[in-house]
């Protein structure tokens, strides 16, 4: 007896942060927070241990009339200010493409859509080795199978096996889709240099030749970027592909406004003519339709509303928790180096990850934890959660995990 397609895959998820989580939860309540490291939770947290909200975006959705916040969206892509407002914040001019915008639950429906509307089943999709879980999961959902670019090569991309790896899937089908997480790629923190994506742009047209190809650009991270606005030059890049090339940014109004739950994002698609991006408008516009029909019309007003008439105010706020961010970070990395303690090359972001083989990480995950210290197991190494952590609790954090790494390695 099956109530279920024959295809679906029946294995139980297993969440693995919001398992860790909640041994975090249990060890404070028996030690006291003071006696435990919870290095897990991926959301920025204030000084005081509490979630940060930026004042700007949630005074202006509060502010909202009722009727604003209950009512259905104008459509199902999106609030038309929405989308333009998404577009001018998003790319900040850096793009002369075409260009469209569909509205999503978050990022994550963002890199969902594409992944389920570019490929088709049994076909195999590019993603980095150490990454987000939830790509993979993407993926078997659509029955699709997954090929692994080494992220890191000494402390930069590792352009070769990304290459090596897109020949290889070009080798048994005739399209090419990729994520690349970038910048403040999440888990490692890193951030690819202009070089490293005019040099990625120029290998996907020339594997446009042959071959359609999509890049999805997932940047949930970007507004916290250590560089400000220039952060999105890179964008530049993009008005060099061939009209064989798409690209999808997936942009997250959840990290970029404090505002996790709302979610809401979008994906913004990009192409050399019009006919490109009118294709993916079309198809993505009835999956966003059949899939999850309307978007938070209260998310959408607030962040138009933000754009429109407090940027000023929203960029000094949030300016105070990226300086906050480079603090722990700054001091993470810095005590990481000198007590030895490996990390992926970390240049911005949300978390730092310790480099490990995957047999030490299962060793020393259990290690730490009986040490009241939570992290999160990622492929190939350890993920340290600054943007939830107080300075002081980082503040010797990397010696305490360097001589807990020496008893299990």
């Amino acid at each position: 007896m099956s109530f279920v397609k024959d295809s679906a895959n029946r294995t139980p998820i297993v969440d693995t942060v919001f398992a860790v989580v909640e041994l975090a939860k249990q060890a404070k309540a028996k030690y006291g927070d003071d006696q435990v490291v919870d290095a897990v939770i991926g959301s920025l947290y204030t000084e005081e241990g509490k979630l940060a909200t930026l004042d700007t975006v949630f005074t202006t959705l509060k502010n909202i009339d009722d009727s604003h916040l209950a009512k259905y969206a104008v459509s199902f892509t999106g609030n038309p200010d929405f989308q333009k407002d998404a577009i001018d914040w998003v790319l900040d001019g850096n793009s002369n493409l075409y260009k469209e915008v569909i509205a999503t639950p978050g990022g994550t429906g963002a890199v969902g859509m594409s992944i389920e509307n570019c490929l088709e089943p049994g076909q195999t999709l590019i993603i980095p080795e150490i990454a987000w879980g939830s790509y993979a999961l993407m993926a078997q959902m659509n029955n699709l199978e997954v090929a692994r670019y080494s992220l890191f090569e000494g402390d930069h991309f590792n352009m070769t096996s990304f290459k090596d790896t897109c020949k290889a899937v070009m080798a048994k089908q005739e399209r090419l889709v990729l994520i690349i997480n970038d910048p403040c790629h999440n888990p490692t923190g890193y951030s690819m240099t202009e070089d490293e994506w005019k040099e990625v742009i120029a290998f996907l047209n020339e594997c446009s030749k042959t071959h359609d190809v999509v890049l999805i650009n997932d940047i949930a991270y970007i507004d916290f970027s250590y560089r400000s606005a220039y952060a999105k030059k890179y964008f530049t890049c993009f008005d060099e592909i061939s009209d064989k090339v798409a690209v999808i940014v997936a942009f997250s109004i959840s990290k970029s406004m404090t505002s996790y739950g709302l979610r809401c994002g979008a994906a913004i698609l990009l192409a050399k003519t019009l006919e490109g991006v009118e294709e993916l408008k079309v198809v993505f516009e009835k999956s966003a339709r059949a899939t999850w029909s309307n978007i938070n019309n209260g998310a959408m007003e607030m962040f138009s509303t933000v754009m429109e008439e407090k940027k000023p105010e929203y960029l000094a706020e949030k300016q105070k928790y990226v300086d906050l961010l480079k603090e722990r970070s700054d001091l993470f990395i810095k005590e990481a180096n000198e007590a030895g303690l490996k990390t992926y090359p970390y240049k911005e972001g949300f978390f730092v990850t310790l480099a490990m083989d995957n047999d030490t990480r299962d060793k020393y995950h259990e290690a730490l934890m009986k040490e009241q210290i939570y992290t999160v197991k990622v492929n190939k190494g350890i993920r340290v959660a600054i943007c939830s952590m107080p300075v002081e609790k980082v503040k010797g954090l990397a010696a305490r995990m360097k001589a807990i790494l020496d008893t299990v390695a």
